[in-house]
C-alpha cells in the first residue's frame, strides 16, 4: 500500500496492483463448451515445474508456462473481438482511470484467535471488582433449562482469516500502462505479492 494526493489535495490511501500482461489461453463458447468464457494466464513458471498436460495447453496458445490460470465467464460484448487464443491483454487496454473494480483474493491467515480479535467482543466487565483473567473471555454462550443447547452459529474463538474475500467498488486512481500497474483506492485482501482477481 501507498498513498497519493488527489486533485483537491486529499491524501488517499491506495494499493499498487500489477495487472498483466495476461495471455488468453482458451476461449470457450456455447457450441463446444455449453457456456461462454475466456481463460487468462499470468506470471512466469519454469518448465520443469509444469505438468505435461498444462505444458501442452500453454503450447497450444503459443505462450510460455504460466503460474496462475483463471477463467472468466460471460465476458462483456466489447471484449468479444480481443480475446483470441494467444492474445496478450494489458492493464491499459481494459481499465481506465475512474473505473470501479472488485478485488477478490485470499485474506491473511491469522491462526486460532479469541473472540476479541475474531469478532470484536469487548470482554467481560472491567479489571476491578474481583474480575480475574476474564478480560478477553467470551462470557455466557447460552441459556440453561431452555433451550438446553447452544444455538448454531454462535460466535466463538476459532481459525481466523485465510478466506476468499471480495472488496467491491474500489476506484482506479491511476494507471501506469508501461509497467501494467494500477493504483486502486483502499486496501485489498491478501498479503504482499499474493494473487488477486480484478473484476470490472
Amino acid at each position: 500500500m501507498t498513498s497519493i494526493f488527489s486533485a483537491d489535495g486529499q491524501n488517499v490511501a491506495c494499493t499498487v496492483v500489477e495487472a498483466g500482461p495476461c495471455v488468453v489461453t482458451q476461449v470457450k463458447d456455447e457450441e463446444t463448451d455449453g457456456y461462454r468464457a475466456v481463460q487468462l494466464a499470468y506470471g512466469e513458471r519454469k518448465e520443469k515445474h509444469t505438468s505435461k498436460a498444462l505444458a501442452g495447453h500453454f503450447a497450444k496458445a503459443k505462450t510460455t508456462p504460466k503460474r496462475k490460470v483463471v477463467e472468466f465467464r460471460d465476458f462483456r460484448v466489447e471484449f468479444e473481438g480481443g480475446v483470441a487464443i494467444g492474445n496478450e491483454i494489458k492493464a491499459g487496454e481494459v481499465f481506465i482511470e475512474g473505473d470501479f473494480v472488485d478485488a477478490i483474493g485470499t485474506s491473511k491467515g491469522k491462526g486460532f484467535q479469541g473472540v476479541v480479535k475474531r469478532h470484536g467482543f469487548s470482554g467481560v466487565g472491567e479489571a476491578t471488582h474481583g474480575q480475574h483473567n476474564r478480560l478477553r473471555a467470551p462470557g455466557s454462550i447460552g441459556a440453561c433449562s431452555f433451550p438446553s443447547r447452544v444455538f448454531k452459529g454462535q460466535r466463538m474463538a476459532g481459525r481466523t482469516g485465510g478466506r476468499r474475500v471480495k472488496m467491491v467498488n474500489l476506484r482506479v486512481l491511476k494507471i501506469f500502462p508501461e509497467q501494467n500497474l494500477l493504483l486502486v483506492s483502499g486496501s485489498i485482501p491478501g498479503a504482499k505479492n499474493s494473487y488477486v482477481i480484478l473484476e470490472k
